[in-house]
């Protein structure tokens, strides 16, 4: 028996993974999961919370985007500066 080649059919067209039949059934695995280990775990989880805020806040401090850092007390002037003419 031949193979059949599918890219010469005009007929088939490709699927994107996204849209495919595997993918749904792999994004409705997860759900149930999601469900199950969330209803079993819920108390352990909320329990680490506080813990998860804390941690948060060196962590924010450390890669949060305080903006640029390169800028500090450089462009700062006085108001009056520019009624008085003064770059």
């Amino acid at each position: 028996m031949e193979g059949i080649d599918l890219k010469g059919n005009p007929h088939h067209m490709e699927r994107s993974y996204w849209t495919s039949r595997t993918f749904l059934i792999f994004l409705t695995f997860c759900a149930m999961a999601t469900v199950l280990l969330w209803s079993e775990h819920r108390a352990h989880l909320l329990g680490v919370l506080p813990y998860l805020f804390l941690l948060a806040c060196p962590l924010l401090h450390i890669f949060g985007g305080h903006g640029s850092h390169g800028a500090h007390g450089r462009d700062r002037r006085n108001p009056s500066d520019n009624e008085r003419g003064q770059p």
